[in-house]
């Protein structure tokens, strides 16, 4: 269904293990919970749906979509991260490497193309969005979940290009030819004390670049304001129980009231 293409030199320098939460890693509870809603809110597009997943990474939520999909395929561009994913899921999940920037895709092969917090990785965002309207069929779907880059604590992952926030998603999807739905996830209002307390400290720890750069670090952080840590599931399971809908956003103004933006872009039929 889809070819292993050479992933060039330039991403073959970057190891997104090192901003990347891998299978086992020390997490906090409100990251898994964060990979949980992305993927319950993905999974009713997917339904009965040709689906492929891009930048899966160690692949945590492949075993949600796969579930109830009628073709599931996921790849990455680390060997390192393939190999971790696929020691876990065996011959259960199709996994293989291509360049999410440049995906060696069929014309109109897929009903559903999914790209979970890396877009802002990608070089050049339009490019990509002509390339997943091309692999799409009429009618398909490409589902984004990004961080928001609009609340005023914003941190910007090394190695990011560019963060597009609600508006940027909705005018660029549209310019490319998608009809576009942005919702809003992990709202602000629901985080910890301790979190809402420490937002200005951390605005102020991103304005003099102070926000330390390796996982390690991060980790003590983590502990500081998350308390203990758990290891990040090689494999979620859907759970009804948890499956939080997102909130619909206007796409015509910043949101200021959530972590995670999801987008559900749709070629039309």
């Amino acid at each position: 269904m889809w070819v292993t293409t050479k992933v060039p030199s330039k991403s073959k320098m970057i190891d997104y293990r090192e901003v990347t939460e891998l299978a086992n890693d020390p997490v906090s509870a409100e990251q898994i919970e964060r990979l949980e809603r992305r993927y319950f809110w993905a999974r009713s597009y997917c339904s009965g749906c040709d689906v492929h997943e891009l930048a899966c990474g160690t692949a945590q939520g492949a075993g949600v979509l796969a579930q109830v999909a009628r073709s599931f395929a996921a790849s990455d561009s680390s060997d390192a991260m393939l190999a971790l994913a696929k020691a876990h899921y065996g011959d259960r999940i199709t996994l293989g490497k291509l360049d999410a920037q440049r995906p060696d895709l069929p014309d109109a092969q897929l009903d559903v193309l999914v790209l979970f917090e890396a877009l802002y990785y990608l070089a050049d965002a339009d490019a990509f969005f002509r390339e997943a309207r091309r692999v799409l069929r009429p009618g398909g779907t490409l589902l984004l979940a990004t961080a928001n880059k609009d609340l005023f604590d914003f941190n910007p992952s090394p190695y990011s290009h560019e963060y597009l926030g609600v508006c940027e998603l909705a005018q660029r999807l549209g310019a490319a030819g998608f009809e576009v739905q942005v919702f809003g996830d992990t709202p602000i209002a629901e985080i910890s004390a301790v979190q809402k307390l420490l937002r200005p400290v951390k605005n102020l720890a991103v304005r003099l670049n102070l926000i330390p750069k390796s996982m390690g670090a991060k980790r003590l952080l983590k502990r500081l304001v998350f308390g203990k840590l758990r290891p990040m599931p090689a494999e979620i399971v859907y759970t009804p129980a948890r499956a939080t809908p997102p909130t619909p956003l206007a796409p015509d103004r910043p949101d200021r009231g959530h972590k995670v933006l999801f987008c559900a872009a749709r070629k039309p039929a």
